[in-house]
């Protein structure tokens, strides 16, 4: 029943989040004053039926200021490109077509596109091209001047809120262009950023993370290994060990003996294989080899195998 239940939080896309309780507050707080900005803005300048709409359209666009700063699709460009094409579109559509049942359909799609060619690609732009049809007469109305009342003039609220708010907190950074980075970050030994370039590109998706936070994190994850990473004196019996391969090279050991050292020689040490690569096998090798195999210790649980260290992994042996 537990396996049937993390699959199905799995296919739903759940998954944990390692924001901290303060970031998350934050992201609300942020919100909470760039809506509170648009809505005295939109209420001076629009009726209050017609404000209705564009600042649901705007809440959208506040998710992403405040709680993913430095995403691609809440840059600066994407907010402004991606709120006046879409209007733009969902405009020109009400001109072309209006009242026709597919129109709705049609701005919102021919948003996407125009997105994706602009490189603005921004999901509450979809809201605002279907808004520019659905909302009604108030809207509708103010034809091409709803670009710049009140998206224009809502857009340039909700942006200088997300860079005062966001330049309050060192860890977060608002247009991401400005965070400082000294240094260009490098990938692990044994990848260019040619190889991590062409692996998104095989993935024909579009990835909502950027290229160099990408290679920051790959960089912060292979300093933290290297930190981690076992010696001889961490080779412990009962206790299993990963090589941290990808792939069929994935391999798990459990050490089920160390023998007495002889003068002379190495210390050497037993194990057999539990998973992965030869599993069912049994073998011998010096200590100081198998430390260097093992990129980290494991113990089993119940969804596979959970990285832990030498001593845990020795006691769930």
């Amino acid at each position: 029943m537990a396996a049937l239940w993390q699959r199905l939080l799995h296919v739903l896309g759940w998954r944990e989040d390692a924001t901290s309780h303060a970031e998350k507050l934050i992201s609300a707080l942020g919100a909470f004053c760039a809506l509170g900005a648009v809505w005295v803005v939109t209420h001076w300048v629009m009726p209050a039926e017609a404000a209705l709409w564009v600042v649901a359209s705007t809440g959208a666009s506040a998710v992403l200021l405040f709680a993913v700063p430095h995403g691609p699709l809440s840059q600066p460009w994407a907010v402004l490109g991606g709120q006046l094409i879409s209007a733009l579109v969902g405009i020109s559509c009400q001109q072309l077509l209006p009242d026709h049942p597919l129109t709705p359909a049609l701005a919102v799609a021919l948003a996407i596109l125009a997105m994706h060619y602009a490189r603005c690609i921004h999901p509450p732009g979809g809201a605002t091209a279907l808004t520019c049809v659905v909302a009604g007469p108030g809207i509708h109305a103010l034809g091409y001047q709803f670009l710049f009342t009140p998206v224009l003039l809502n857009v340039g609220v909700i942006l200088l809120v997300a860079v005062l708010f966001n330049s309050l907190f060192p860890w977060r950074r608002y247009p991401a262009a400005l965070a400082r980075q000294p240094l260009r970050p490098t990938p692990p030994p044994g990848l260019a950023p040619e190889d991590i370039h062409h692996a998104l590109r095989q993935l024909d998706s579009y990835i909502d993370i950027r290229f160099d936070d990408l290679l920051e994190i790959m960089q912060l994850a292979h300093q933290h290994a290297e930190q981690q990473r076992l010696g001889s004196t961490d080779i412990l019996p009962g206790a299993c060990y990963s090589n941290g391969q990808p792939g069929a090279r994935w391999s798990i050991r459990q050490v089920t003996g160390l023998p007495p050292r002889q003068p002379g020689r190495s210390a050497r040490v037993v194990y057999r294989v539990l998973a992965g690569a030869e599993a069912g096998s049994h073998g011998s090798c010096r200590v100081a080899e198998l430390a260097a195999w093992a990129q980290f210790a494991v113990r089993p649980s119940e969804h596979g195998w959970q990285r832990c260290s030498p001593a845990e992994s020795q006691q769930a042996g």
